[in-house]
């Protein structure tokens, strides 16, 4: 019998949890997939609904609604991954810090190269900053970010062994790195439940209700008091995908949202 792939392998998971999950998830993951998931309203009353999200005042969502989202959410994607490519700890953390107010697609475009040049703190302190701008120069700020990543590069050969340290004060105190970075790190690399905040996630917390808050530390600690704990290794990659492609700013696809049916956002009716 001829062994299965692990992407084969997958996918048979994710058959496996679609065929236990109840009639209605089913039914809303069907309709999100046809795009008849909920019809979203126009520009005025979405930009009211998002007004009314930033206040805090959406309905908040029951246990049983945010556990039957992240059903759904594994379902349909059982194993997500982060979008910024590298080739170790090192590289991933550099890779986080470059992607500060910018795109993952922009980073992954330059970060090829440098990471073909430099792969290790060593590597990169020796290439030094002006070999680092040359390399990073599509993505802004890229002088800042050559400096810091320069400067995290010393730091982990002179604290840390050339070794990125797996705790987040650790992590915090390197040059260039907060805590949104110190969480990508520790859950991509390290594998810790830990949910890092972006400009994404942020919006997904307040307009659907789900985690609201003031600023992204609000979102995180309320997402880290709501999601069960089961689903948290995953549940960064979820929500960012989720909000990269779906819930996106200026007009959400409602009509292929999996949890438009749970989502508390009055900018949008759901379909029967």
């Amino acid at each position: 019998m001829a062994r299965k792939t692990p992407r084969r392998a997958a996918r048979s998971k994710a058959k496996n949890r679609a065929r236990k999950l109840p009639a209605l998830a089913k039914r809303c993951l069907r309709k999100a997939r046809t795009g008849t998931a909920a019809v979203v309203k126009g520009p005025d009353k979405r930009a009211k609904a998002d007004r009314k999200a930033a206040t805090g005042t959406t309905p908040p969502w029951t246990t049983a609604e945010i556990e039957e989202a992240f059903r759904r959410f594994q379902a349909a994607k059982p194993a997500p991954r982060g979008e910024l490519e590298h080739i170790n700890p090192f590289t991933l953390l550099v890779a986080v810090v470059l992607s500060a107010q910018a795109t993952d697609a922009g980073v992954n475009k330059a970060t090829p190269a440098l990471f073909g040049a430099a792969d290790t703190p060593e590597k990169m302190a020796a290439l030094g900053e002006a070999r680092i701008q040359d390399f990073i120069k599509t993505i802004g700020l890229f002088r800042t970010k050559a400096k810091n990543v320069v400067a995290l590069s010393q730091k982990l050969l002179a604290e840390h062994g050339g070794q990125v340290p797996r705790t987040r004060e650790a992590l915090e105190a390197l040059p260039g790195v907060g805590r949104k970075t110190a969480n990508v790190v520790m859950n991509i690399a390290f594998g810790e439940p830990t949910i890092a905040v972006d400009t994404h996630i942020f919006r997904i917390g307040n307009r659907t209700g789900l985690a609201p808050g003031k600023d992204p530390y609000e979102v995180e600690m309320k997402l880290n008091e709501v999601v069960p704990d089961k689903y948290k290794l995953h549940a960064h990659h979820w929500l960012i995908l989720h909000g990269r492609y779906v819930c996106v700013a200026r007009r959400p696809l409602c009509e292929s949202c999996i949890i438009a049916d749970l989502c508390k956002w009055p900018g949008k009716t759901t379909t029967a």
